[in-house]
C-alpha cells in the first residue's frame, strides 16, 4: 500500500487515469453511533475544484449521516477496485444543495460514467480530499 497527498498539479498519472477510467466505488460514512455505512456509489474527481463529487438523493442516509456530523461535514472514505489495482480516496464530505454545486457534480460525474437520470431531489456531497492510497502502481 502506498499513500499520496494530494497536489492537484502533480497528479501521478497512473492514479489520475485509475480514478478517470469507470470503475464503481464504495463510500463509507459514519452513523451518528459510529458504526460505518458502506454503499456504492460513482465518485468523480474534479481537478478544477480540488475535490471529489458524489451524487445522491437528500433523504439518504449517507447524507443524513454527513449532516449529522454538523456543519464542517464528516469523515469519508471511497474505495474504487480493478483487479489487484485499488485505491481509496480519504477526506471530508460536506453536503451541497445549491443548483451551480449541483450541476458541476452532475457534470462531473458524467465525464466518469454516464449522464445522470432526472432527480428533483438531487443533492451533491463535495469531498475535500486529504488523502488516496492504494496499490503501489498506481503511485
Amino acid at each position: 500500500m502506498t499513500s499520496w497527498t494530494p497536489g492537484w498539479g502533480e497528479f501521478p498519472e497512473a492514479l489520475l487515469e485509475f480514478w478517470t477510467e469507470r470503475h464503481l466505488c464504495s463510500l463509507t460514512t459514519l452513523r451518528p453511533d459510529g458504526r460505518p455505512h458502506v454503499v456504492p456509489v460513482g465518485v468523480a474527481l474534479d481537478h478544477e475544484q480540488q475535490c471529489a463529487w458524489v451524487i445522491t438523493t437528500g433523504g439518504s442516509r449517507k447524507v443524513r449521516n454527513l449532516l449529522e456530523a454538523g456543519d464542517q461535514g464528516g469523515q469519508v472514505a471511497a474505495c474504487a477496485v480493478d483487479g489487484a489495482r485499488w485505491s481509496t480516496l480519504e477526506g471530508v464530505g460536506v453536503v451541497v444543495h445549491d443548483p451551480t454545486s449541483v450541476a458541476r457534480a452532475c457534470e462531473r460525474y458524467a465525464s466518469r460514467y454516464r449522464v445522470p437520470r432526472v432527480n428533483p431531489e438531487r443533492v451533491a456531497i463535495r469531498i475535500s480530499v486529504t488523502r488516496f492510497v492504494g496499490s503501489a502502481g498506481l503511485f
